[in-house]
């Protein structure tokens, strides 16, 4: 009798105006549970760079991943999650378009009452949060400190990043996962369940802000574990 051998690599893609130490938390929870975690750090310039910059981590795997990302990182990993060696992807309040779209599309038509992310005019072709309201948009169960640096550090977003349209969208024929971020003021909760359902994906939801990969480390490394079992299970 065989025995199971999970999916023991992740890789894991920031979003805009981070960077991936965010990611240190999950890593740390992960690595401790016998993952090998890579963590990519995407220049959020444009989209193709950072699908080139996700691939040359995957390219460095010894053995298929799930990839997981973070916000903007979703439209990263729904095109370079077609890489061979990716076997599931994982959205942690995260963007998955559809073939076409882009973040600048999917954020077009807000509903009424929904919050509106406190993006400042660009800047040079770079957008950046308005500091003074990163943490309460962004941030809001983060540790005030390290909220505050967070907004004092943020890469700026560019606009060919914003506006990088998928051709592919992996999760068509790749098995995904999706934790909605319930309290979110960047990416409205209802949007992050239609993007989920269109998806196919499977849906846990946990209370947090957007920065649920930094304030409940523990609940996103399940989800991700959850989605490295499930693979190995189906591959057998």
């Amino acid at each position: 009798m065989s025995t199971i051998q999970g999916i023991k690599n992740v890789v894991l893609v920031h979003g805009a105006f981070v960077d991936g130490s965010g990611w240190q938390g999950v890593y740390d929870v992960l690595t401790q549970d016998g993952y090998n975690v890579s963590v990519v750090q995407n220049p959020t310039v444009s989209l193709a760079d950072d699908v080139a910059a996700t691939k040359r981590t995957l390219a460095a795997q010894n053995a298929p991943a799930i990839l997981v990302g973070h916000s903007y990182g979703g439209v990263v990993i729904t095109e370079a999650g077609n890489d061979p060696k990716v076997a599931g992807l994982v959205y942690i309040a995260a963007f998955a378009p559809d073939t076409g779209e882009s973040v600048s599309a999917l954020i077009k038509n807000p509903p009424p009452g929904a919050p509106v992310p406190p993006i400042l005019p660009p800047q040079d072709g770079y957008l950046y949060l308005d500091r003074t309201q990163f943490r309460a948009s962004f941030a809001a169960d983060v540790n005030a400190d390290a909220a505050a640096f967070m907004a004092d550090s943020q890469v700026p977003w560019g606009l060919d990043a914003l506006d990088g349209a998928v051709s592919t969208p992996a999760w068509k024929t790749k098995p995904s996962w999706y934790l909605v971020s319930t309290d979110d003021r960047m990416i409205p909760p209802d949007a992050q369940r239609a993007m989920a359902r269109r998806a196919g994906a499977t849906v846990t939801e946990v209370k947090g802000s957007h920065a649920v990969y930094v304030s409940q480390p523990k609940a996103v490394a399940t989800v991700i574990a959850k989605a490295a079992t499930s693979v190995a299970l189906a591959t057998q």
